[in-house]
């Protein structure tokens, strides 16, 4: 009985604490400037997920809070039904302002890995991953891309190893 609750008290700890990692090969953004980042970003492709499945016209919009983490809206719309979907969360820097990773929860005590890999000195587009390679995102301060940038955006992520056959590319509004 001991080991059960030990195992049990163990389990407990890890769903707790979230997944807060990073795939294997990427690295965050360093002399990150959160402030810069603030605003609203479209999304432009993502690997699908239950959490957005169906949605187009996504978009996020990132404010800062007072305790000094990120409040993160997540927008969009159901494809099938046309209903407008909203989800509300909190985000923290996981080893200082300066470097991209972050731990978000849009669920209570859960959180999980948000890591900048690649943004541009303009902050006009961020690649985004989450704490494995089940999780990438293709963000921009604009509904459309440029064929070059969603070429440099593929190839990155196919190098670092995420499934790019897999890719949604998001419809936005023109």
């Amino acid at each position: 009985m001991r080991c059960l609750h030990g195992w049990v008290l163990g389990l407990l700890a890890v769903v707790l604490s979230g997944c807060t990692g990073m795939p294997e090969g990427v690295t965050p953004v360093k002399n990150f400037d959160a402030d810069r980042y603030l605003g609203t970003w479209y999304e432009i492709a993502r690997l699908d997920h239950s959490f957005e499945r169906g949605l187009e016209q996504v978009s996020a919009e990132y404010k800062l809070r007072d305790d000094g983490g990120i409040r993160v809206l997540n927008r969009g719309v159901d494809a099938k039904s046309g209903e407008q979907k909203e989800a509300e969360g909190k985000a923290y820097f996981v080893n200082g302002v300066d470097e991209a990773h972050l731990k978000v929860s849009f669920f209570g005590p859960f959180y999980s890995s948000y890591l900048v890999f690649e943004l541009d000195e303009d902050y006009q587009y961020a690649f985004i991953s989450g704490y494995n390679h089940d999780y990438l995102w293709l963000l921009s301060r604009t509904p459309e891309i440029s064929p070059a940038l969603k070429e440099h955006f593929v190839a990155k992520a196919k190098a670092l190893g995420f499934a790019t056959k897999q890719l949604i590319w998001v419809k936005q509004l023109p």
